[in-house]
């Protein structure tokens, strides 16, 4: 089937006129690799760097949906354009998003001025889907203030979305032992505000005593150093948005000196990185289909040269 020409200029214009369709079809053309990608890009570069990126993670169970729900309320609230990309589990019959979040998020599906959209992991680990920093750029495009980023829920792999976040909210809820996990999985090293949601339960408040201890055991003391806050919240009552609206808007006025732009230009430091490797591994795809990858696996193992000589070789040849 011959693919449909895109007219990336017009596309584009409609998407920063707010038009979800257009938005839609540009976030299709990133996962799908299209070859009108390095286009848009290039289209989209001039109107980037303006939304603000929360990412939500933690373990299954936790109520990230929920949280990324009760989180639109209240930034709808303040009159803000809201876009929100969440990251599912492939299906693997059809490589596409498994949970469907929208469905948890469905009280905002009316509204003109928040775009949510289900992206498929498809196997990338750390909880994120490779296309996600190109989503991101077109949502920022797009005239989005706030762009909230929800991962997979995999567990103690998903430290992923530090990097891409300007700000990164580690939800864990009572009861599921999520203070030892915090500890061991380097989450607390990756968190800029902790949400304790499921407050009713039992075990609430010692897990918030847990997490504020394990915080003042890390090297947190030096004059200047963001302390991360720890909030209570019950996400599917709407209780406790205020205060976490509140650690966002502390923890974003304490980059402006500097720190937000460090975070930013090491985002787009890796989203170069990746590009440039998966260009690299593009031209070196044809080497395992002919004799060359062989014959020099067949000189590594017969001790006539070594792996780092012969990979040079090879990168010399790209």
């Amino acid at each position: 089937m011959r693919r449909r020409d895109v007219d990336v200029p017009v596309l584009v214009e409609a998407a920063r006129t707010g038009s979800a369709r257009a938005v839609a079809r540009l976030i299709t053309l990133v996962e799908n690799h299209d070859p009108a990608l390095r286009e848009v890009m290039a289209a989209l570069a001039p109107h980037t760097g303006h939304a603000y990126v929360v990412g939500l993670t933690g373990s299954p169970g936790v109520g990230k949906s929920t949280s990324t729900s009760m989180l639109v309320a209240g930034l709808r609230g303040r009159g803000l354009r809201i876009g929100v990309l969440a990251v599912d589990p492939s299906s693997p019959f059809s490589g596409g998003a498994l949970l469907g979040d929208r469905i948890r998020m469905s009280d905002h599906a009316l509204d003109p001025e928040v775009y949510i959209r289900s992206m498929a992991s498809r196997g990338h680990l750390g909880g994120l889907s490779w296309t996600t920093p190109q989503a991101l750029r077109v949502l920022d495009a797009a005239g989005c203030d706030v762009i909230l980023v929800e991962t997979v829920g995999v567990g103690q792999s998903e430290v992923e979305i530090a990097g891409l976040a300007d700000t990164t909210m580690v939800l864990l809820a009572p009861g599921m032992g999520d203070g030892v996990q915090a500890a061991k999985a380097g989450i607390l090293e990756v968190g800029d505000v902790f949400v304790v949601n499921k407050a009713d339960r039992d075990g609430a408040d010692n897990t918030v005593r847990e997490i504020r201890h394990m915080i003042s055991l890390g090297d947190r003391t030096e004059p200047g150093l963001w302390r991360p806050p720890v909030v209570k919240t019950i996400a599917d009552r709407h209780e406790g948005v205020e205060e976490v609206l509140e650690a966002l808007d502390k923890h974003q006025e304490w980059m402006a000196d500097g720190e937000l732009h460090r975070r930013r230009v090491a985002r787009a430091g890796a989203e170069i990185e990746a590009i440039a490797l998966a260009r690299l591994r593009s031209r070196m795809g044809g080497l395992g289909d002919g004799q060359d990858l062989e014959s020099v696996a067949e000189q590594v193992v017969a001790g006539t040269t070594d792996p780092y000589a012969a990979a040079d070789d090879i990168v010399a040849a790209l």
